[in-house]
């Protein structure tokens, strides 16, 4: 008999178009799931080592009973966002929110990819929350955590319909994206924008197609956001490109070409988040580089230390996005550069709060969430 694989590492063939390589077992469980070959053959030929069928993703319902979370970070410059989703179908190995899934008891490893929940109720649920008399406006933001328009967002609809919501109020709003798809919504996006209550930002992690594929395998090609990017500046939208997460040796080279790349497309302002590696990401990440970059693994993890006071990560408010040190400071100086010299290092527009009001309450309203209704009901039947 082998020794077991820890963390319950998938076969390469059926993980194929996912990000992590293993489904690690939750922090909060008592046992840890191990993979073991007891070289057992059934009489028919099966092995019990024949690569099973590829992963599929399941969307299950979300019971939340509020959509709106709310934050005091001083490193962030919103205290509400709404996430229609939990778990994210784009598979960004590097993605901040992969321990979140812990919470369900799944693994922030390929359930994290593949088991999503969904929150069909979400624009009720936001109707009723903005309804409340306590009520102040502030700018919502969509997609901090997981990306409100991953691939399912195409069927599902929720952010749409989440959106239609904020129109109805007037309610200002944010969307951080790596999905070319922000460009179906233009209809309700670029009217917002006109009056000052919206704005979109874009990540673009790398212009390598290969490098994106596999460090990001679901998600648009770095080609289809610069084009979403041009298509939301033509729209009178404006526009940031997020350079995040900037990896030490594997992708900060680029710094400068993205930068340039996003000043062609029209962008009007950027920013980067050096990588961050929390909980169970650090053994994720590392193990996707031992597979994916085996040549560049053991640099990238010194340098990621080195800017982070020899550890993998700092969730110290003030350092957690920029790092610190030689190696962090020279990076900050770089990007500071290169965006005063591409007309890149000013801040959007403060959204307008003033324009907020509840809709009136009519009989017919329910139709706004019927589509949502539906889905949620044929989930459940599933």
């Amino acid at each position: 008999m082998t020794a077991p694989t820890p963390a319950d590492r998938i076969p390469e063939r059926s993980r194929r178009g996912r990000g992590a390589v293993t489904n690690a077992t939750p922090r909060y469980e008592l046992h840890e799931r191990v993979v073991a070959d007891d070289d057992f053959a059934f009489a028919d030929g099966w092995r019990d080592d024949d690569p099973p069928a590829p992963l599929t993703t399941e969307v299950t319902i979300d019971r939340s009973r509020s959509v709106i979370a709310r934050n005091d970070s001083p490193d962030l410059g919103f205290d509400r966002s709404i996430n229609p989703y939990r778990g994210c179908e784009h598979g960004c190995i590097y993605c901040f929110a992969r321990p979140t899934h812990a919470y369900l008891g799944l693994s922030p490893g390929l359930d994290f990819e593949t088991r999503i929940r969904a929150k069909p109720e979400a624009a009720r649920l936001l109707d009723g929350e903005l309804r409340r008399a306590g009520y102040r406006c502030r700018p919502i933001a969509l997609g901090t955590n997981t990306d409100p328009y991953q691939p399912i967002e195409r069927s599902w609809r929720i952010t749409r319909s989440v959106l239609e919501v904020l129109r109805a109020f007037e309610h200002p709003f944010t969307i951080v994206t790596k999905s070319a798809m922000v460009v179906r919504d233009l209809d309700i996006i670029a009217p917002m924008a006109a009056r000052g209550m919206a704005r979109v930002a874009v990540s673009v992690t790398t212009l390598d197609r290969k490098l994106a594929r596999r460090m990001e395998p679901r998600a648009a090609t770095p080609a289809r956001r610069l084009e979403a990017v041009r298509r939301l500046v033509d729209a009178g939208v404006p526009t940031a490109v997020m350079v995040a997460p900037v990896i030490p040796a594997l992708n900060d080279a680029e710094t400068e070409a993205v930068l340039a790349a996003a000043a062609a497309a029209g962008a009007h302002a950027a920013s980067y988040v050096l990588l961050r590696l929390p909980l169970e990401i650090k053994e994720l990440f590392h193990q996707w580089l031992r597979e994916h970059e085996p040549l560049k693994a053991d640099r990238v993890i010194a340098r990621i230390r080195d800017m982070r006071g020899g550890r993998d990560t700092d969730s110290t408010f003030g350092r957690r996005h920029v790092g610190e040190g030689a190696q962090a400071r020279l990076l900050a100086r770089r990007f500071a550069l290169a965006s005063r010299r591409l007309g890149l290092d000013r801040e959007l527009p403060p959204l307008d709060t003033t324009r907020f009001r509840a809709p009136l309450a009519t009989r017919s309203q329910p139709s706004l969430f019927d589509e949502a209704h539906e889905k949620c009901g044929l989930a459940a039947a599933v």
